[in-house]
């Protein structure tokens, strides 16, 4: 027979309600979206340390726009909160808004940059100088790309971590900034030359 749990009177015999750390994430998100305080307060405690380190790195050294993305995720995140299907971890779908509202902040700098006339694309395979994307790649924590990539002009410094650390295409480039891939291309060229001669100089120091 089913319980009336109007007619108890002893509270204790019925289950206890858990926590909200103890929660699943889809079992979170729906007492999130019940407008829950404590739930809501969780999901900002599981997701935001990771969400505020990924934009971190992605911006360094831009640290002062990383609340303000941050913000904008979350703000996101409630947004389209009531599709989350819990078939990724709640961070993993969180990082991926992250990710788009990074792509966004590339896009609108780079839009922003003077694309210069000359066509020095060429200028690495001159100065024989073997392509960054490596160093880029398999360096994404090492401390001196990260040093390195802060230290260079702000254009070069976001189509590097757009092209290698977003793996972004030339041709998307281009179609996100209304710029022509030739433009971005030489943009490139630049950045990655730049890019490898304080390389070399900071490991012949080191050496």
């Amino acid at each position: 027979m089913k319980m009336d749990t109007g007619d108890v009177e002893d509270r204790s015999l019925l289950p206890p309600r858990r926590g909200a750390h103890e929660l699943s994430d889809r079992e979170l998100v729906a007492e999130v979206l019940r407008k829950d305080r404590k739930a809501t307060a969780e999901f900002v405690a599981r997701c935001a340390d990771g969400v505020y380190e990924y934009v971190r790195r992605r911006l360094a050294p831009r640290v002062d726009l990383v609340s303000d993305i941050v913000q904008d995720t979350f703000l996101a995140a409630w947004d389209s909160l009531a599709t989350f299907q819990g078939d990724s971890p709640l961070r993993v779908w969180l990082l991926g808004i992250a990710r788009h509202k990074v792509e966004d902040h590339y896009r609108r700098r780079l839009r922003e940059v003077e694309f210069q006339p000359d066509d020095d694309s060429t200028v690495a395979d001159r100065l024989n100088l073997p392509d960054p994307a490596e160093e880029l790649s398999r360096r994404e924590s090492g401390h001196m790309a990260r040093e390195i990539l802060a230290e260079l002009p702000e254009s070069y410094g976001l189509i590097l971590k757009w092209r290698y650390w977003q793996e972004c295409t030339v041709w998307q480039m281009s179609i996100e900034t209304g710029k022509s891939e030739k433009a971005i291309e030489r943009l490139l060229a630049r950045a990655r030359t730049e890019f490898k001669k304080r390389w070399n100089e900071r490991r012949s120091t080191t050496e």
